[in-house]
C-alpha cells in the first residue's frame, strides 16, 4: 500500500503536496534508520509520516482512524510516532495561546509565561557550570507541563493524556519535568508549602538525562560535560558490576571450600584404606 492509497483512507488524498512531504519524511527515515528494529512496519511508518506531515502544516488530522489503520494499539502508535520524529529530528513547536484555546484556558496564558520563564532561570541555576549551555527548552514538552500545572493549580478540567499527546512525548518524560517545575516553581504553580532551594532538588542535574536527544548510542551512555558527573544510567550499571563481582567472589570462595572439603574427605579415606591393609595381609598370613 503506497501513500496515495494511505493518505486516500485517511481522507487527505485531495492535498498532494502534503502526500509529498510526507514521502520526503519516509526516505529521510529510511536514510537515518531502520525502523523494522523497533517493530514499526512500512506502512505504519507511512502513516506516522503523513501525520508529521500534516502537523507541520496545520492540516486536520484523523489520529484514531490512523491508529486502526496501523494495526498497532495506541500506546505502541505514540511510541513508535515519538521515535520516529525524534530519530529524524522533526521538531514541533507549542504555542502557549493556542493551547489555551484548544483546552478552554484563555485566562492562565500570563500564568503559563511566568512559570516557564521562572523554572528555565532556576533550573539553569541548579546544574553544574559546564552543563548549563547544555540546557535545552526548546522542546514543547516543557511549554506542556507548565500549562498543565497552570490549569491544575487554577482548578480547570485539561486532559492530561491528550496533551501528552499533542506535545509528542512520553508519560514518563512528562512526568519527570512535571516534578522538576513542581519542585522548583511551587511559587507559582503552588504544589508545594515550602519554597525549596534548586540546588538541593534531587533529580535536577539528571532531567537532561531523561531526553533521548542527551543519549551517546555508542556507549549506550548519556552526554555530559562534567567528567566526574556520572549519569543514573551509569551508576546504574556501576553498581550492577559491583553486584555481580560480590556474588562471583562468593561463588569462587564457595567453589574453594567445597574442594577443600572434598580432598580432606578423599586423604582421609586413602588413609583409612593403608591402615586396613596391613591387618588383611596378617589374616592372609595366618
Amino acid at each position: 500500500m503506497n501513500l496515495s492509497d494511505i493518505a486516500k483512507k485517511l481522507g487527505l488524498s485531495e492535498s498532494k503536496y502534503l502526500i509529498r512531504k510526507a514521502a520526503e519524511l519516509r526516505r529521510l527515515c529510511d536514510v537515518q534508520f531502520d525502523s523494522s528494529i523497533i517493530g514499526v512496519g512500512e506502512i505504519c511508518k507511512s502513516i506516522i509520516c503523513l501525520e508529521i506531515a500534516a502537523t507541520r502544516l496545520q492540516i486536520i488530522f484523523d489520529r484514531q482512524t490512523a491508529i486502526r489503520l496501523s494495526g498497532m494499539s495506541e500506546k505502541a502508535y505514540n511510541r513508535s510516532f515519538n521515535f520516529l520524529q525524534n530519530g529524524i529530528g522533526v521538531k514541533t513547536t507549542l504555542d502557549i495561546r493556542e493551547l489555551a484555546i484548544q483546552f478552554g484556558c484563555v485566562r492562565i496564558i500570563p500564568f503559563v509565561k511566568k512559570g516557564l520563564s521562572l523554572y528555565k532561570k532556576r533550573f539553569v541555576a541548579s546544574l553544574p557550570a559546564s552543563r548549563r549551555a547544555s540546557a535545552d527548552f526548546t522542546r514543547p514538552l516543557f511549554t506542556a507541563v507548565a500549562f498543565y500545572l497552570c490549569a491544575k493549580k487554577h482548578k480547570l478540567k485539561v486532559d492530561k493524556l491528550k496533551l501528552i499527546e499533542v506535545c509528542g512525548t512520553a508519560e514518563s518524560e512528562f512526568s519527570c519535568v512535571s516534578t522538576s517545575m513542581k519542585d522548583l516553581c511551587h511559587d507559582v504553580f503552588g504544589t508545594e508549602k515550602e519554597k525549596k532551594d534548586p540546588r538541593e532538588v534531587k533529580g535536577n542535574r539528571e532531567l537532561l538525562d531523561v531526553f533521548p536527544g542527551k543519549r551517546r548510542l555508542e556507549d549506550g551512555g548519556y552526554i555530559s560535560d562534567d567528567g566526574k558527573e556520572l549519569s543514573s544510567y551509569k551508576r546504574q550499571k556501576k553498581m550492577e558490576k559491583a553486584a555481580y563481582e560480590d556474588w562471583k567472589s562468593s561463588v569462587i570462595s564457595s567453589n574453594k571450600e567445597n574442594m577443600a572439603k572434598t580432598c580432606k574427605r578423599t586423604t582421609q579415606t586413602s588413609l583409612n584404606f593403608l591402615k586396613k591393609v596391613p591387618e588383611t595381609q596378617k589374616l592372609e598370613a595366618s
